[in-house]
């Protein structure tokens, strides 16, 4: 059924609203239910290269708008978002789960960060080169071309906006796969762009087979950079793709964060903060802190302070008031908890909170605290995307750091000590791009965000946020014949 809370899906062509040449569809859940609550349409390969045709002419468009005008239209569709937040945030909540507290916010700060990249791309500056010779030596920076992004489903505005917003800045024009089990979010967002006077063909929102889209746009001839965010599997496929055909790739996947709490750390004030963290969007974040490594002289007290944050976590539908942490997004994600649970449990590992499916209808798992975890159990080496939490206790600190570096993972990575002599031995010894110490800090738009390893590579956010979407021409002009 289609419910009056969830607005129509359609593809976003040329400037243009619609269902696809075939009209294929596919449900929309709300994972507290369990609910079909919308219809989502699948592109067809006609689709596609309508889509790719429209961003051909988009690009040559946008990018001649003078940077000023651009960055006016951008912050005019950001502006429409902030006022729309509230129901970007319910739509968000019934498609994805998560408490609608969590959702507006996160629609607000995906406006400031179309804000900080529209203004930003105002400073992608040149530079003039002084030459030994009669030449005018330069370096210009220009966008790119025509994008073609693809983004998963535990952000539904957040991803997309990351693609959207830097392309949009940087004067590139974009065909953006977003998640079907999220469509409406992403919808709404692009409406505000529409609305806001952003040409046709600039943007464009297609859904659709993964596969099979993602295959047929990167190979089109038309597409100039490849962004993706998602696990590292699907990255190593598409990073292929793009390599085969000779383009740049920018990479955001997956990762394994690990949290130190070393031996002069507060057990209680690390306990809660890295809860709080954890726990955000039923753990479904990539940057997430997942394993746990603390100090075998704070470890006890550590534990219990865990325990009782985790159980205090109010769980229940993102828009009943009072709830903390929402459902898990899909069925995938509830028996992959139990399945790394389970794994923990069969190797020794003992649950003291949580470790099962809440008895009701939705796809409900608790905040989980396993102990005594071994370093081979599944769990220690996967990325857990979820509410499930394995502490293991150290003596030495550098052995510490070489089981937090030993996975293939290197995206985030978290400290908690009161030595800033040992804040920056962890600095230097982490292997991963986002780093914060005695928090659990995650992406913000004003820095840049990204991996080591099989976390990929390029950054989003902050000034190195554009550079992907941005290319160099070194010009040399003769002055004198």
């Amino acid at each position: 059924m289609t419910t009056d809370a969830y607005p129509p899906v359609q593809l976003f062509i040329g400037g243009e609203w619609g269902p696809g040449e075939t009209g294929r569809t596919a449900p929309v859940l709300d994972p507290a239910t369990e609910e079909v609550i919308g219809r989502v349409p699948l592109a067809t390969t006609g689709d596609l290269d309508r889509a790719l045709a429209a961003a051909a002419e988009g690009f040559a468009v946008w990018r001649a708008v003078p940077i000023a005008q651009r960055a006016g239209i951008l912050r005019d569709a950001a502006d429409r978002l902030t006022a729309r937040a509230d129901r970007v945030a319910r739509i968000m909540t019934l498609e994805q789960g998560k408490p609608f507290g969590e959702a507006r916010g996160e629609a607000l700060r995906v406006a400031d960060a179309l804000r900080w990249d529209a203004e930003d791309a105002r400073r992608a500056y040149g530079r003039v080169i002084p030459s030994a010779s009669d030449t005018l030596l330069t370096v210009r920076r220009e966008p790119i071309g025509p994008v073609a992004a693809f983004t998963p489903w535990n952000f539904p505005a957040g991803s997309p906006m990351r693609k959207i917003a830097a392309a949009l800045s940087a004067g590139c024009s974009i065909v953006i796969k977003a998640s079907e089990e999220t469509p409406g979010t992403v919808c709404q967002i692009v409406r505000c762009f529409e609305e806001a006077g952003v040409p046709a063909g600039v943007l464009n929102l297609v859904f659709g087979d993964p596969a099979e889209v993602s295959a047929h746009l990167i190979a089109s001839p038309v597409t100039r950079l490849v962004a993706f965010t998602g696990s590292v599997p699907v990255g190593r496929l598409l990073a292929a793709q793009a390599g085969a055909a000779m383009k740049p790739s920018l990479m955001e996947l997956g990762g394994h964060a690990p949290v130190i709490v070393c031996e002069d750390a507060d057990p209680v004030t690390a306990a809660r903060r890295a809860a709080a963290a954890k726990f955000v969007n039923a753990g479904q974040v990539c940057t997430s802190p997942s394993r746990f490594l603390v100090h075998e002289s704070v470890y006890e007290r550590f534990v219990e302070e865990f325990v009782q944050a985790a159980e205090s976590v109010t769980v229940g539908g993102g828009l009943e008031e009072g709830v903390k942490m929402g459902p898990l997004a899909n069925e995938r994600r509830l028996k992959a908890m139990a399945d790394l649970v389970a794994d923990a449990v069969d190797r020794g590992a003992k649950v003291l909170c949580g470790g099962a499916r809440l008895d009701r209808r939705g796809y409900f798992f608790p905040p989980t605290v396993l102990t005594d975890v071994p370093a081979d159990a599944r769990i220690m080496v996967e990325e857990p995307f979820g509410p499930v939490v394995p502490i293991v206790s150290f003596s030495d600190l550098d052995e510490a750091l070489k089981t937090a570096n030993r996975l293939p993972y290197g995206l985030a990575a978290y400290g908690f000590t009161r030595s800033s002599a040992t804040a920056e031995r962890l600095v230097q010894g982490f292997e991963a791009g986002i780093l914060s110490i005695n928090h659990c800090g995650g992406s913000v738009h004003e820095a840049p965000s990204g991996g080591f390893k099989d976390s990929g590579y390029g950054r989003e956010g902050g000034p190195e946020g554009l550079d992907a979407y941005l290319v160099t021409k070194r010009v040399s002009h003769l002055l004198k014949d």
